[in-house]
């Protein structure tokens, strides 16, 4: 059972997954779901229901999204759009001087991005080699989400400072599955919603386990942000910002809190 120190336990199992987005599967049936989703800044409750389950096994990570969505809807189709203006759901993960975003919309169109701290972003530290060339790789320097106001436009408002955003960078073995559950793009109905399934293998995750096992060992603890974000119309016009619909809040509108992000305990039972 979760205790007080952490907001979701993921079991092991001991199959593989196909990822394909079919969350009818035994494992997800079986699998401890979340509450609904709330919003992110006050702790309410989402306007559509969202809810994940997470596990994991010896080769992988494991995720998965169930989202309620009357009308179902999504356009972009490149990867690395902005897939965060349309409907989408996200997950970040924690490395400690680093973090990973992935954002997947109904479509299956991914965007990723790789964020580093500029503070352990040294000469001659573990990040100061060719895969992260901030010139070669034309990293963004990134402040923070919503909080550039004129005083912090530079920096956000982070106490840490500002982020290195590597929007190149892919994570190794990645597997993305979406089912829909209604009819994409046609509002003359009332959908369901879809469902999203993602596989992360450990083997991908060597810059993100800062000293951590991989893969993880009975009782680790990691830092994995679950969310959605929702657009929304109202008289014609868009709803801004879209709500952000999360497992646990974070007390302001900003993802890009990794002290925030829900701890996630892995057990192996």
């Amino acid at each position: 059972m979760t205790d007080l120190k952490t907001n979701y336990d993921a079991h092991k199992i001991s199959e593989s997954l196909v990822i394909d987005g079919d969350l009818t599967k035994p494992v997800w049936q079986n699998a401890k779901k979340s509450g609904r989703f709330v919003d992110m800044a006050s702790g309410s409750p989402g306007f559509y229901d969202t809810r994940m389950a997470c596990v994991w096994n010896n080769s992988h990570l494991y995720a998965a999204f169930w989202i309620e969505e009357p009308f179902l809807d999504a356009k972009l189709t490149k990867r690395d759009d902005i897939i965060f203006q349309e409907n989408d759901i996200e997950l970040f993960i924690d490395g400690g001087d680093c973090y990973y975003e992935l954002e997947i919309n109904a479509l299956g169109t991914i965007y990723e991005v790789m964020f580093i701290w500029r503070d352990a972003y040294k000469k001659g530290s573990r990040f100061d080699v060719p895969e992260f060339d901030i010139l070669d790789k034309q990293a963004y320097s990134f402040g923070g989400d919503f909080d550039r106001q004129p005083e912090s436009f530079w920096d956000g408002t982070h106490p840490r400072g500002t982020r290195w955003a590597f929007r190149d960078w892919d994570f190794p073995g990645l597997e993305v599955g979406v089912q829909l559950q209604g009819t994409l793009n046609d509002h003359s109905d009332v959908d369901q919603g879809w469902t999203v399934e993602i596989a992360l293998p450990w083997s991908g995750m060597k810059w993100l386990s800062d000293g951590r096992s991989l893969p993880p060992q009975n009782g680790d603890v990691w830092g994995i942000f679950f969310g959605r974000f929702q657009k929304l119309m109202n008289a014609g016009q868009e709803v801004s910002p879209h709500p952000a619909w999360v497992l646990k809040p974070h007390g302001k509108y900003d993802t890009h809190q990794p002290e925030q992000f829900p701890k996630v305990r892995f057990l192996d039972t």
